[in-house]
């Protein structure tokens, strides 16, 4: 998967419109293949005007969680947005999830407010990642991870 790091690089020697959104939908095509199973209504994305699903794999090692995403989307230039999010957030743990800004990397990379990117970048998908008290209690530690605005 491509990082944060190399997507920024490559906007920055981008100068036309046209260039950067053939790399966002290029960025979409190396996305890995999301199973036909995982395009649920769970892991749908609502207020896309597009398809797009996000699913969620937490890890678990004896430390912090770490979240993974899969992703993907029926529109081209949607699934190279997916592909962004999953770059920011894919592969951290849920501090590191909170404590980045997806809204300013867009913002920094020029991106038109749109339905569909104002859907990725609200906070329930912008990774902004909380512990499921309920899930706390009788059990002790056993926290679930899971992203705000997502089915429980």
């Amino acid at each position: 998967m491509t990082t944060i790091d190399e997507i920024r690089d490559n906007f920055e020697i981008l100068d036309e419109w046209d260039d950067r959104y053939r790399y966002v939908i290029e960025l979409g095509r190396t996305l890995e293949p999301m199973p036909e199973a995982e395009h649920s209504a769970a892991n749908k994305v609502n207020g896309c005007v597009s398809q797009v699903w996000l699913q969620k794999l937490v890890e678990r090692d004896g430390g912090a969680p770490i979240l993974k995403y899969r992703g993907d989307s029926d529109a081209h230039i949607v699934r190279g947005l997916v592909a962004i999010v999953l770059a920011l957030y894919s592969g951290r743990t849920p501090q590191q999830i909170l404590a980045t800004d997806a809204i300013a990397v867009f913002d920094e990379f020029g991106f038109p407010r749109s339905p569909d990117a104002a859907a990725l970048q609200r906070p329930a998908l912008d990774g902004r990642a909380h512990q499921d008290r309920r899930e706390r209690g009788a059990g002790g530690s056993h926290l679930k991870i899971l992203m705000v605005g997502s089915a429980a």
